[in-house]
């Protein structure tokens, strides 16, 4: 919960924004924690933006390293940029902070780590604006650090789940609704008022706090459209990065997960959605069974056999029930199931 000085703060900001004669095309949210060693690469590709009707919302999330003396220095000399200041809370509490003051026509939600084509917010906006959107999902690739270069990754926008026209809305997927895009927020553009008028936030917890908002948007969008260019840039094999330290919290996914079924089952779609939503509990507790690393593995494991696989529905169903067989294999091998 937001303490009486923050929410204060932003009321501030925002009468401030109010007051302006014209509210950007663009508000940009970018939280900010410790993120000094690729900060100016990250800023420098959003100040250098060939749109240049925009605002820079930079929330320094408690950061303790140089972070925030470049985001002071960034905004003495381009007058885009805001800086705001929080104690630690985490990147949803941050992005949260930013969405309260933001004013712009459409929101863009990025991390403080990857970079971005010169272009990105002009094209996301131009494709957006022609075609009503109030979610706009453009490519992405990687940037592997261990490597130095960027590689493909296909992934990302399944666009053979999707159908030939456009706009779209989730009913006319092809495929599971929560993998045909990834759930993180930086490689879409939402339309702000989409976003107010449905009471979008990100959960406030350390990891997978993007899932609700960005599956949400989904799940609600009457107008998808989808911009078949890569426009961002995401670093990976970052030691510093949250998901390389996942071991610190290892069961926000489940929360995620909870947090999700609970918002479907409000808005009245877990009934049109709960066979896509088991699959992908499944293959989410799956990655991260798969991926996390250290002595919370185990306890992952037994929580997983002991409890969630069932919380989340995947007890009990038949293999014709899962998408994945391979997937469906594991499980029944994590569970002893012969």
């Amino acid at each position: 919960m937001k303490n009486r000085k923050n929410v204060l703060k932003d009321s501030r900001e925002r009468a401030e924004q109010k007051s302006r004669n014209k509210n950007p095309e663009v508000s940009v949210i970018m939280p900010v924690y410790n993120a000094a060693e690729h900060l100016r690469q990250c800023l420098d590709s959003v100040t250098g933006q060939t749109l240049r009707d925009i605002e820079i919302i930079c929330v320094d999330d408690g950061s303790t390293d140089d972070s925030a003396a470049i985001l002071k220095e960034y905004a003495a000399r381009d007058s885009q940029i805001r800086v705001l200041t929080q104690e630690n809370a985490g990147a949803g509490a941050a992005r949260n902070r930013g969405l309260a003051v933001a004013g712009g026509e459409y929101l863009s939600i990025l991390d403080s780590d990857d970079f971005f084509e010169p272009t990105m917010l002009e094209k996301a906006c131009a494709k957006a604006r022609e075609s009503d959107a109030q979610l706009l999902v453009f490519r992405s690739d990687q940037y592997r650090e261990d490597l130095g270069r960027l590689v493909q990754a296909d992934w990302t926008l399944r666009i053979q789940d999707l159908p030939p026209y456009r706009p779209m809305d989730f009913r006319t997927f092809t495929g599971n609704v929560f993998k045909v895009f990834v759930g993180w927020a930086w490689d879409k553009l939402f339309l702000r008022e989409f976003v107010e008028e449905n009471h979008l936030r990100f959960q406030e917890i350390r990891t997978s706090n993007d899932m609700l908002f960005v599956f949400s948007a989904i799940v609600l969008a009457e107008r998808i459209e989808i911009l078949d260019e890569v426009l961002a840039h995401q670093r990976r094999n970052n030691p510093n990065s949250l998901s390389n330290t996942r071991e610190q919290s290892w069961d926000c996914f489940h929360e995620a997960l909870n947090a999700l079924k609970a918002a479907l089952t409000e808005r009245n779609l877990y009934w049109q959605l709960e066979q896509d939503y088991i699959n992908y509990a499944l293959h989410f507790s799956l990655w991260h069974l798969n991926t996390i690393t250290g002595p919370k593995k185990n306890e992952l494991r037994a929580a997983l056999k002991n409890k969630w696989f069932e919380e989340f529905g995947i007890k009990g169903k038949p293999k014709g029930y899962f998408y994945n067989q391979k997937e469906y294999a594991q499980y029944r091998k994590e569970c002893l199931i012969p």
